[in-house]
């Protein structure tokens, strides 16, 4: 009877534990542990992880340097259009990282050309190899790359080569990280834009409140695309690529920052009279200070979750206008830039590869809106 009681008591003090932590949580983790539920958001969260390293290691990852047709010994190998050529983990001897060596082969008929195995030949791989030299997050230099040939000069083509003989995969790994920080850069000027103009309204009211909000109806009411070539068409075809990045980050946050600007200035409304922001006035804080240190800090989290949200619209803005031709320019590699490869008929029948930047878009994207979906939930205490 006494080991029953014991058992019962034992469990009525964990259980009273447990209540005790969740009660005095605090706001960021009541939110990481209602995410953390939403099973799809939490793998769509380890996948924008994985983008974003990809893309902050391009160079560490990429086997070939994505600018130049590929070289062994100063003689040019590369083939255009050459097929993908995917890894193979065993070969007759066991364990053996390597790839198929393809040769070409023309149809006497319709002078068609193919690529068929070139018997037993391979390419076999290592981890840490040497290849082309870059900087290494700026800081250094190195050649090592995470992967590549173990034999050096020995080209392959994990996502198949371009019309130039160019590798796709280093291209596709480099054009991730022109496309996702300009996601997360154009948010940030879209989110500094919302928050000032919309905290200004909100706090203020009046003529001030009436002024702003005529000037986000106005750009709200603008077609977007239209809008965004007619910027985009006026910037030098000369200038650097990163004059170009620039310039296409302005122009997408220009037009970005208004609906975040309408739900700060909403809240901001509603939350003048509150006690809190009147303790603050008589206090003597300045209107800056009641704004952004005590009142947009209670906004933080659903402001985590638009932001979230926001970046595939950039992400997609900043592909269709490439894509356009109105966008980056080459030589900026971005995936919006490469999808341009895919505009004709050949690369449609005869090189379907090059429409592997549009699915890491769709990954990208998918990935993105699922986590911004989790969040959002996480951060809105009456879904629960």
């Amino acid at each position: 009877m006494s080991d029953s009681n014991t058992s019962v008591a034992s469990v009525q003090v964990n259980m009273a534990n447990l209540r005790g932590g969740i009660e005095h949580a605090s706001q960021w983790t009541l939110m990481w542990l209602r995410f953390k539920k939403h099973k799809l958001a939490l793998i769509s969260m380890y996948i924008v992880l994985g983008l974003y390293i990809m893309a902050l290691f391009s160079e560490f990852l990429a086997p070939f340097d994505p600018e130049e047709a590929l070289k062994s010994n100063g003689e040019i190998k590369a083939k255009a259009y050459h097929p993908p050529q995917p890894i193979h983990l065993f070969d007759d001897k066991g364990f053996n990282l390597h790839v198929q060596i393809l040769k070409e082969t023309v149809d006497p008929v319709s002078l068609k050309k193919t690529y068929v195995p070139d018997g037993d030949r391979k390419i076999e791989l290592s981890f840490f190899v040497r290849g082309f030299e870059y900087n290494f997050l700026g800081l250094f230099k190195s050649d090592i790359h995470l992967f590549g040939a173990k034999e050096k000069g020995a080209v392959f083509y994990l996502f198949g080569s371009d019309r130039q003989g160019r590798d796709m995969f280093s291209r596709v790994i480099y054009g991730g990280r022109f496309t996702l920080s300009l996601g997360l850069i154009g948010v940030f000027l879209s989110v500094v834009l919302g928050l000032i103009l919309g905290g200004i309204s909100g706090y203020y009211g009046g003529k001030i409140d009436w002024f702003i909000q005529r000037l986000v109806e106005f750009i709200i009411s603008l077609p977007t695309i239209p809008i965004w070539l007619a910027m985009a068409a006026v910037l030098p075809k000369d200038w650097p690529p990163h004059y170009q990045y620039m310039a296409v980050t302005v122009i997408i946050s220009l037009i970005g920052w208004t609906q975040l600007a309408r739900v700060v200035r909403g809240r901001l409304l509603a939350m003048r009279g509150e006690v809190f922001v009147i303790a603050a006035q008589l206090d003597g804080c300045s209107e800056a200070r009641v704004i952004f240190r005590h009142m947009l800090p209670s906004l933080a989290s659903h402001i985590i979750a638009a932001v979230t949200l926001a970046i595939p619209m950039m992400i997609l803005a900043e592909t269709s206008l490439s894509f356009l031709g109105l966008g980056l320019q080459p030589p900026a590699i971005s995936w919006g830039v490469l999808l341009k490869e895919a505009q004709n008929i050949r690369s449609i029948a005869a090189a379907p590869w090059l429409f592997i930047p549009g699915a890491m878009v769709v990954i990208a994207v998918l990935a993105l809106n699922f986590m911004g979906d989790g969040l959002r939930d996480a951060a809105d205490p009456y879904t629960h």
